[in-house]
């Protein structure tokens, strides 16, 4: 194809999940000679979750932003500074990635300015309704006028709600860029030893009561599987503050730090048996890496796992359920548990989702994908 289009593309961030995941993007984006805008929109004030992260992948952005403290300030903020980001910078399409506050802001923003907006992770569906997430991703999906599904399940939601298939492109998650451009490998399983934990879901640590059982659960893996690995992320490190429970972690097979740079979380999740996470992108790099994951939720949008065998949904809603945890993570650790993880290929894509994303913004066709035109049935023909 001789006949392609240079486009300028706005890429906002806020998480840590969405540097690792969009510096792959902004790579082959570039080098496919588009024109790219890198916005920071400030979700992270820590630089092991943010600054730090950004430099390392190399995704520099283009213009930072502040957030106040506190809601709904924080929230009011965001949204418009997606505005005077969208205005100032005035691009072709606005690209964004998951789930997070960022993209519907970016979203609506987007769409008030009446410029397209693009979604990558599209079609991942917890069906959960109390999640904010899953409000994130159906917005979204409202708006977008392409979808960059990570798998043909996440394609698959997408088309359960209407979205029509010329606006739907499988290209993979571009997390799977990230570990490939990074080099990272597979641990053989007979070299792997512990459990990596890590825990930051306000559901999950916001409720002392379920913060107790994590801890209970912590310690229980410490005994029954073996020594613990333990970033705490910063909102948890306060909450385990503020109850006291910090001090039950002191345990002989329980190593705590804070948030791990993302090389060294990489290197202790490949050399762990098992995961226990309610992190979704580390269900991902686990699955990468062959090592099962229990799912400290009671869904997730990221089924291909669980359908797999290598991941289980256990939360902590109950003691049952976190006996339950406790219960997976020896079924998953067992030789069985770990040859069935080991031995499954990826199901999040092959490592070439940028340069997929690049070459469907690249391909002249898109244009018409890309065009807001506003439907006409003054001739009496409705919709239906």
């Amino acid at each position: 194809m001789t006949d392609r289009r240079s486009r300028h593309v706005l890429v906002p961030f806020g998480t840590r999940p969405e540097v690792v995941k969009l510096a792959p993007v902004v790579h082959a984006l570039v080098a496919g000679g588009h024109t790219v805008t890198v916005v920071d929109t400030g979700q992270h004030a820590d630089p092991a979750m943010g600054s730090a992260l950004q430099e390392a992948l190399g995704l520099r952005p283009t213009h930072r932003f502040a957030l106040p403290d506190g809601q709904p300030a924080r929230t009011g903020a965001l949204h418009a500074d997606a505005a005077t980001a969208v205005a100032r910078f005035a691009p072709d399409l606005v690209l964004a990635l998951g789930d997070t506050a960022t993209v519907p802001a970016y979203a609506l923003a987007a769409r008030a300015a009446g410029v397209p907006f693009g979604h990558v992770e599209a079609g991942l569906r917890s069906f959960n309704g109390r999640s904010v997430e899953e409000v994130n991703r159906r917005v979204a999906a409202a708006v977008a006028q392409l979808h960059f599904a990570p798998t043909a399940r996440a394609a698959a939601f997408l088309a359960g709600e209407g979205i029509p298939a010329e606006r739907v492109f499988v290209v993979g998650n571009p997390v799977v860029d990230t570990l490939v451009a990074r080099g990272v490998r597979p641990v053989p399983a007979e070299r792997r030893a512990g459990v990596l934990v890590t825990a930051h879901r306000p559901t999950n640590v916001d409720d002392p009561v379920r913060l107790a059982r994590l801890v209970d659960v912590v310690r229980g893996l410490a005994e029954q599987v073996g020594p613990v690995t333990f970033p705490v992320h910063p909102r948890t490190a306060a909450r385990l503050a503020a109850t006291g429970l910090d001090a039950r972690l002191d345990h002989p097979g329980v190593h705590r730090s804070g948030p791990l740079a993302y090389d060294d979380l990489l290197a202790a999740l490949a050399g762990s048996v098992l995961t226990v996470t309610d992190s979704g992108g580390i269900q991902e790099e686990a699955a990468y890496l062959g090592v099962p994951v229990v799912v400290l939720r009671s869904s997730t949008p990221r089924w291909e796992g669980v359908e797999a065998g290598t991941t289980t949904l256990a939360g902590l809603a109950s003691d049952t359920a976190a006996a339950q945890v406790l219960a997976a993570a020896v079924e998953h650790t067992s030789p069985a548990g770990q040859a069935r993880a080991a031995g499954l290929p990826c199901p999040y894509g092959d490592g070439t989702a940028g340069p997929q994303v690049a070459a469907v913004l690249a391909d002249p066709r898109t244009d018409e994908l890309l065009a807001l035109v506003e439907p006409d049935f003054t001739d009496g023909h409705l919709p239906w």
